[in-house]
């Protein structure tokens, strides 16, 4: 989906390149900038796009080049808004303002949609769920987290304020819901981040199940650490690390899944729990919303998952619903027996904006016999 994502942004990217070209190319008064009486065509285009390029990459260089084109499509969907606005105001009116002030409402939007959109990707909520069995288990409460992509909005130390927070839900169990690391994220943010995972007191462990980018999809040089580095780090905090393995804690089962991104190696659900006592409460941590009918099926009690951050930003996961990428985007759903949750993840990946989702860890209290 990401691929299919940059590659669509790239070439709209181009298209709202030379969109804002032309609108700073009409807008600009060249006589006024320049010395002298008539300004041929090409010094009127030279200013145009460098006018352009120079904003772009004054973003870049701020944001990154991913974030810089974001910012540049919406500021270009905003102006063709602004147009039709302003088209048709001027059908109402029966003529034209003297001054152009769509530009300048398409920039003020972009502005505040963006900040907004900042603003939700940055600040973390807590966000909570009540789910309930007949099993005896009493009451648990877990708090579950995914997609930190340490490095991304916060480092390893600052990550540490969150597990605080988390502590002070006094939960039962800790579930690390995949994309804990980043393909990028560097190796003293990691294991700053695994030190502060140990500083959680629970009554069960922290149980933790990889996701797509926790082993890096580039060769180990780039980041300095390999996949087996990462849990060896972990364990030494005392995070449980759990892949297509199971975890027994008295009333509870918790399974932890490898990623749908190894599906070549990965077990299917219902060999993985073949052996299981059905009596137990079983949790299942699957990085991808995915598999929902075979995990319903083998009727598993209830399902953990991150990695679609709640959709991102509008239209990307319209995209998922529309090409069926994910069983779930975002919240909780009942099938069958199973109960799923689908959190948008505590951070936010290459993006630096959240729109119609914000970032968060999520309490759920379990209720049983």
């Amino acid at each position: 989906m990401w691929a299919f994502i940059f590659i669509f942004a790239f070439f709209a990217a181009m298209a709202c390149f030379a969109y804002l070209c032309r609108r700073v190319y009409k807008m600009i008064d060249v006589r006024t900038v320049c010395v002298g009486g008539d300004v041929r065509l090409r010094q009127r285009i030279f200013i145009a796009v460098g006018a352009v390029i120079a904003a772009v990459m004054a973003f870049t260089l701020c944001l990154g080049y991913i974030n810089a084109i974001l910012i540049v499509i919406h500021t270009v969907v905003f102006g063709l808004l602004a147009d039709l606005i302003f088209y048709v105001i001027k059908i109402l009116r029966g003529k034209a303002f003297a001054f152009d002030y769509s530009p300048a409402l398409a920039v003020c939007a972009t502005f505040v949609y963006l900040t907004v959109g900042f603003f939700l990707a940055e600040n973390v909520v807590v966000t909570r769920y009540d789910v309930y069995t007949d099993k005896p288990v009493g009451d648990i409460r877990i708090v579950m987290f995914a997609d930190s992509h340490v490095g991304t909005t916060f480092d390893g130390v600052e990550f540490g304020e969150y597990v605080r927070q988390m502590q002070s839900y006094s939960p039962d169990i800790v579930i690390v819901a995949g994309d804990f690391v980043d393909d990028d994220t560097s190796r003293k943010d990691m294991e700053d981040a695994c030190r502060a995972l140990g500083t959680l007191k629970t009554t069960y462990g922290v149980f933790y199940a990889f996701g797509n980018h926790d082993k890096g999809y580039y060769d180990s040089a780039f980041r300095g650490y390999t996949g087996d580095r990462l849990i060896a780090e972990l364990r030494k905090n005392g995070v449980t690390v759990l892949q297509d393995e199971i975890s027994d804690i008295g009333g509870i089962c918790v399974v932890g899944r490898k990623d749908a991104s190894e599906r070549e190696k990965r077990a299917e659900i219902n060999k993985l729990l073949s052996d299981i006592d059905k009596n137990k409460y079983t949790v299942v941590v699957n990085h991808q919303p995915t598999d929902y009918n075979a995990e319903s099926a083998a009727n598993v009690d209830l399902v953990l998952s991150g990695h679609t951050h709640g959709g991102q930003m509008f239209p990307i996961g319209l995209i998922s619903d529309i090409f069926g990428l994910n069983d779930n985007l975002y919240g909780k759903q009942r099938r069958g027996n199973t109960d799923f949750i689908v959190t948008s993840g505590i951070s936010d990946w290459a993006f630096k904006f959240k729109i119609g989702t914000r970032s968060e860890f999520v309490v759920i209290d379990v209720h049983g016999k």
